[in-house]
């Protein structure tokens, strides 16, 4: 059997991002950066590179996750369709969480940045006996903590970066196994780097929102004018400026499509992580979901509804340019018919003309007839032969001259005529 040249890659997928057990206590940095398609491969070979430097295996061209064994840690380095990202596991210390790392054990030390960092996340899994207060490590007002995973541990948060600008996030261990621990941390990091790739949009419509509203303003301008407007050069001038607020519409709406597609697909997995990891209340604070609910959520709908004035404004403007163009192309109809009628007015002058002209042409050529006639009779006379007085001769000839050059005239137009018309 023939394999289909894409199989390969769509079974791979399914397995592409496992989840690592991770033994309590750990601690995971993590990094996201954007990148676009040129810094992914220099990235590729620059991770190679690091790799080489340390004896282990570099990423296969082909590939987009790879696990790096490194002494007392590992890296997990992953690439997306706009970021990268890399999760460093490094030495722990349960007594002291959160504590500075120097180098050269800091991660991404020897590894450049591969493009701008957008989202930095220090997340510490601790066993149940570490005594800690969650309101002296996190800010109390935003503080999100959560029974998760049918209570195996807890997670809380206040979303906020640190001196060093990493949000933290503490997981303590109640009853977690070793997979159980690295698919729980695992959703808890694709949590933060998703909602956070997911409020890039929010920027974008709040930029482009003023000009929006301007837009919005020329259309109904546009509209009014257009109960006013009276002519084909009048309703012109409003077509062209509806056509150019159009093109800048259209221009806008393609600029920020990617970015407004991007964020709502993000928002389905931040949300589908929500769900997946099972959050119980702890002591009266506020879930992950409920805390994001009030800060993401927003964002989203605001994202949303500048989306959707974006479409309703493309669809008012083609309906008003319909309606403009039906205008002026009945107006140039009009214009078409009153000239077709006058058109046919100086046809039918030039016509009557015409059979003027004709008449006044029988007439004329008749009489230069009548006048060779004439003087043909006049030399039979004086060359002796039998024929009557010349002028009762050309008197004789007057009308039969007349039909005759009036029926040549007339067939040759009915020749004409049969000609333009076969």
């Amino acid at each position: 059997m023939q394999e289909h040249p894409l199989r390969a890659a769509v079974l791979g997928e399914m397995h592409a991002r496992p989840f690592v057990p991770l033994a309590t206590p750990a601690r995971l940095m993590h990094f996201a950066f954007m990148a676009d398609a040129a810094a992914c491969r220099e990235d590729r070979e620059r991770l190679g590179a690091f790799c080489l430097a340390r004896g282990v295996a570099g990423p296969q061209p082909d590939t987009r996750f790879h696990h790096v064994p490194l002494s007392g840690g590992e890296l997990r380095w992953e690439q997306h369709s706009e970021f990268i990202t890399y999760t460093w596991r490094i030495a722990c210390d349960h007594r002291t969480p959160f504590a500075a790392v120097e180098r050269p054990h800091a991660p991404m030390s020897g590894l450049p940045a591969p493009g701008p960092l957008l989202v930095a996340l220090d997340l510490h899994l601790l066993p149940e006996a570490a005594a800690l207060s969650l309101e002296d490590i996190f800010d109390r007002a935003s503080l999100a903590a959560s029974i998760m995973d049918g209570g195996a541990a807890l997670a809380a948060t206040d979303f906020r970066p640190d001196e060093r600008g990493a949000v933290r996030i503490l997981v303590l261990d109640l009853d977690l196994s070793p997979a159980r621990a690295g698919a729980l941390t695992q959703r808890l990091i694709e949590i933060e780097t998703y909602r956070t790739l997911a409020l890039l949009g929010l920027p974008e419509a709040q930029r482009l929102a003023p000009g929006l509203r301007q837009m919005e303003e020329e259309l109904a301008r546009i509209t009014r004018a257009m109960r006013e407007t009276v002519g084909a050069t009048a309703n012109s001038a409003l077509l062209d400026e509806l056509t150019a607020l159009a093109a800048v519409s259209e221009a806008e709406s393609a600029s920020s499509s990617y970015r407004f597609g991007a964020s709502r697909a993000y928002d389905r997995i931040v949300q589908q992580r929500l769900d997946v990891i099972g959050e119980e209340p702890y002591e009266g604070l506020p879930t992950w979901a409920a805390f994001l609910a009030r800060r993401l959520a927003p964002a989203m709908r605001t994202v949303q509804t500048l989306e959707e004035r974006q479409a309703n404004l493309s669809r008012k403007l083609a309906r008003a340019a319909t309606l403009l163009r039906t205008r002026v192309d009945v107006e140039i109809e009009q214009q078409n018919r009153d000239l077709l009628v006058a058109m046919n007015n100086r046809t039918r002058l030039q016509l009557r003309l015409q059979q003027t002209v004709e008449g006044l042409s029988v007439a004329a050529i008749s009489y230069y007839v009548v006048g060779l006639l004439g003087y043909l009779a006049k030399g039979a006379k004086e060359a002796g032969l039998p024929v009557p007085e010349p002028g009762l001769a050309t008197a004789a000839a007057v009308p039969l001259a007349v039909l005759a050059v009036w029926l040549v005239v007339r067939r040759i137009r009915r020749r004409h005529a049969g000609e333009d018309h076969p």
